[in-house]
């Protein structure tokens, strides 16, 4: 018996070729071949590949979500620095775990309004600690979008460094994957992360007031 095509295996099933292809190789038709019906059946579920991606985007921000709830939650209270650095940290894995992870949600828009919650939940730390709830969207905003470019930028390396490896092209191409300027990759995160961490510490500062310094 065939199985039920719906929205859910077509999405798993375009993660799993994501890995063995990358976002490039990932089409509608072969993603219908590999399924083994034909490319209009997927458009009752998913009308373009755009609209995959936002799938995928949206299946992989939830997986991280099953993983990471807890800890983020065992957060409340704490300093807020840890819920920045620990969002961080499983955010870049949960880009990390798949090939061309990052390039996926790049640009992409979240289907499941429910996910909003774990936005909410780092949110609701920042304001708590102080900061103005349109600041800490901000500060949320800027997070993310470091984190996309690294995992980027670190997922293009690993790709170039075993292209060059494939050719021949010297023995180190393998060995330096994840390195750079100023370190590994994990040095390199954990500072850029640092760097965010230490200007939105900096909003938090209160404003001298000059006028009454003025004053004295």
């Amino acid at each position: 018996m065939a199985q039920r095509l719906d929205r859910e295996r077509i999405v798993r099933r375009a993660l799993d070729l994501l890995d063995e292809v990358g976002l490039d190789g990932l089409t509608l038709r072969r993603l219908a071949g590999d399924l083994g019906v034909q490319a209009a059946a997927l458009y009752w579920h998913v009308p373009n590949k755009a609209a995959l991606l936002d799938e995928m985007a949206t299946t992989m921000l939830r997986d991280l979500i099953a993983q990471a709830d807890d800890e983020l939650r065992a957060l409340h209270g704490e300093p807020w620095q840890d819920c920045v650095r620990l969002s961080a940290e499983r955010f870049r894995a949960a880009l990390l775990s798949r090939r061309d992870g990052a390039r996926v949600f790049s640009g992409t828009y979240v289907t499941d309004e429910r996910l909003a919650g774990w936005i909410e939940l780092p949110l609701t730390i920042l304001v708590d600690a102080g900061f103005d709830p349109a600041d800490a969207v901000r500060a949320w905003g800027t997070l993310l979008a470091y984190i996309q470019g690294f995992v980027v930028e670190e997922q293009s390396a690993a790709v170039r460094a075993g292209a060059a490896g494939a050719g021949g092209e010297g023995s180190e191409g393998g060995g330096s994957v994840g390195r750079g300027p100023g370190g590994d990759a994990e040095e390199r995160f954990a500072f850029g992360v640092d760097v965010v961490v230490r200007g939105l510490e900096s909003r938090l500062a209160p404003v001298p007031d000059r006028q009454g310094a003025a004053a004295r």
